[in-house]
C-alpha cells in the first residue's frame, strides 16, 4: 500500500463564488516544514497570528471543486462552519496520521485497525 499525501474531503456548507457556484469538494494535502514556516514571514500573520490558519490551509488544499486554484481570499470566504472543519481534517491529518478505526473480524473476534481512505467524505 503507497504512503497516503492527498486526502478527498467535502465541506459541510461549501465555498460560494463570485457567481454564485457551490464547491463543497476538495482535496488537501499533508503538509510540508516549508508550509507551516513560510507563512510566519507573511506581513498579515504578523500583524494577526490568527491569519496563520488562512494562509496554511490555501497551501494545502490542492483543489476545491471546479475552481482554478485556491488561494488565501477563497479560504476567508469560506463560511465558519467550513473553516473549523478543515482546520480539524488539517489536524488529523498531520499531527494524529491518517484516520483509523478499530475493527473486529466478525468470525475470530480479532481486532485490527483500518484506514480510513477519502476522509471527509460523505
Amino acid at each position: 500500500m503507497a504512503f497516503q499525501t492527498e486526502f478527498e474531503f467535502t465541506l459541510p456548507k461549501g465555498y460560494v463564488d463570485e457567481h454564485g457556484s457551490l464547491h463543497r469538494s476538495g482535496v488537501i494535502r499533508l503538509a510540508t516544514a516549508a508550509d507551516e514556516i513560510l507563512p510566519l514571514k507573511d506581513p498579515r500573520v504578523q500583524q494577526n497570528p490568527a491569519y496563520l490558519t488562512i494562509i496554511l490551509l490555501s497551501r494545502v488544499i490542492t483543489k476545491l471543486g471546479d475552481l482554478p486554484a485556491v488561494n488565501p481570499r477563497i479560504i476567508e470566504g469560506l463560511f465558519a462552519t467550513d473553516l473549523a472543519y478543515l482546520q480539524h481534517l488539517y489536524q488529523q491529518i498531520n499531527e494524529i496520521g491518517t484516520p483509523a478505526i478499530k475493527a473486529a473480524c466478525p468470525k475470530c473476534g480479532q481486532e485490527f485497525e483500518v484506514e480510513v481512505a477519502g476522509w471527509g467524505e460523505e
